[in-house]
């Protein structure tokens, strides 16, 4: 056995240390495509562990990769220098939920979804809600600032994230935030860990603000003509002063996709698919359902399917996730990318993805938030793991980032750098902010360990 593998053995408890060939694998990767795989994996089930994995590793140089339920899309808890693969999965406690301070106490590997159902049995409510909200964890969620359809209403991770224990790369625990839902005191550090990808501290415990849970919820999918139209729906929406919770949008290419998966009658017709999610007290939402109906049809709807209570809503949400399915389906290799755009650049958006599907002969399947201008453009590649496939498709990724960045928008909006965009970190943070961004690394992690070789590298 390693040296490595003995030493953090005899700081450990027994069966917390593996280089079982299987536990490499597994934590060798993630959802992307890159592997590589680790000198040994560390499970910890305690603050007290992962400080003792940290001191040793800072004395050491020793790199550690956190990581949680390993669903992310973008490698970023990929060891791709090897040492420590420090898992958190089992530090899965809901320590707390009490909602008299209207606060949930959890460690980091809780998953998501178990959060909202142990809030709701109290008629409570944590709305953030990423698509792999039933196995992704808290703390990949704070790693990557992760949002989801219903961040147009209630925010993002960031704002629901009251406090965190954090864990240093030299293995000092410090406590950032607290449980009061104002705090002004120094710098907002416990923001500073919501998206830092493990690369400034190893969170073992978060403080998470939630809210009273809304009385119901319905729903309205709308087909229309085209892009064009259901984009300008979106705007006009927003314009008449109505704040849905959640405001998708799906394009032509994404729709034929689900009817050759789902069948012809499956959707309405139209080139456009838009699902509008209201929320609140029984009567408001009934009201406010049967006005915006009547407006979409204003607005040249062809066909308005409606969904006035929750388990018709969760019908609509199924077929949003099948989306996802249908595009696999195909049999073609999806490239899930997450750029946002200003919301007023939506059409511009999908107009030059087809403009690239026209360019490259590569198809492009656009859907995802209109709400905030975080559209999914997923490149549909055949074969790409053949290597002259894989180019051709990274350069069409190269001209679609490049557009983004020149149209006032960002890289990614919800699921991080990671590996997957590294290569135009650069140009998206520019130079001085690259220094900022490295100064606050060296500050909390002076050997360079956690999570070494992304895009501060």
């Amino acid at each position: 056995m390693s040296t490595l593998y003995q030493d953090l053995s005899a700081l450990l408890p027994d069966g917390q240390v593996s280089v079982a060939e299987q536990d490499l694998e597994v934590h060798s990767i993630d959802k992307w495509h890159a592997s590589a795989p680790p000198q040994v994996v560390v499970f910890a089930q305690s603050t007290e562990d992962v400080v003792k994995v940290m001191k040793y590793a800072n004395e050491h140089e020793v790199p550690v990769y956190t990581r949680g339920a390993g669903v992310g899309y973008v490698g970023g808890c990929v060891p791709v220098q090897g040492g420590i693969a420090l898992s958190v999965a089992k530090m899965d406690e809901i320590l707390e939920i009490n909602t008299g301070d209207g606060v949930a106490v959890v460690q980091p590997g809780v998953i998501t979804g178990h959060v909202q159902a142990a809030a709701r049995e109290k008629g409570w409510y944590y709305p953030p809600d990423p698509a792999s909200l039933k196995e992704c964890s808290i703390g990949g969620n704070i790693a990557t600032n992760a949002g989801g359809p219903r961040c147009l209403k209630y925010g993002v991770t960031k704002q629901y994230i009251l406090g965190v224990t954090v864990v240093t790369a030299t293995g000092e625990v410090l406590k950032l935030g607290g449980r009061c839902h104002k705090n002004k005191t120094g710098f907002d550090l416990t923001t500073l860990m919501c998206g830092s990808e493990g690369m400034l501290g190893v969170v073992t415990e978060a403080i998470l603000r939630i809210i009273p849970h809304p009385e119901t919820r319905g729903m309205l999918g709308a087909s229309f003509v085209d892009f064009s139209a259901a984009a300008a729906a979106v705007q006009a929406i927003l314009d008449s002063g109505v704040l849905p919770s959640a405001l998708e949008i799906t394009d032509a290419f994404t729709l034929a996709a689900a009817r050759d998966y789902l069948g012809e009658d499956a959707l309405p017709p139209g080139d456009a698919y838009l699902m509008v999610e209201i929320d609140g007290k029984v009567d408001s939402v009934q009201k406010e359902l049967a006005s915006l109906q009547a407006f979409l049809k204003e607005l040249g709807a062809l066909r308005i399917n409606e969904a006035p209570d929750e388990a018709a809503c969760e019908e609509i949400w199924q077929l949003r996730r099948d989306f996802s399915y249908s595009l696999k389906h195909t049999g073609l290799t999806k490239l899930n990318e997450d750029v946002v755009v200003p919301r007023s650049k939506l059409v511009e958006l999908v107009n030059y993805a087809r403009k690239l599907q026209e360019d490259t002969g590569i198809d492009v399947a656009c859907f995802g938030h209109a709400g905030d201008g975080n559209i999914h453009t997923n490149l549909m590649v055949k074969d790409y793991s053949d290597p002259e496939t894989k180019e051709k498709a990274d350069n069409a990724l190269d001209l679609l980032f490049n557009w983004v960045l020149d149209h006032g928008g960002a890289i990614t909006g919800e699921h991080g750098v990671g590996l997957a965009k590294k290569r135009w970190i650069g140009k998206a943070l520019g130079g001085p902010v690259m220094e900022a961004h490295r100064a606050i690394k060296a500050a909390l992690d002076p050997k360079g360990i956690l999570n070494p070789g992304k895009f501060l590298d």
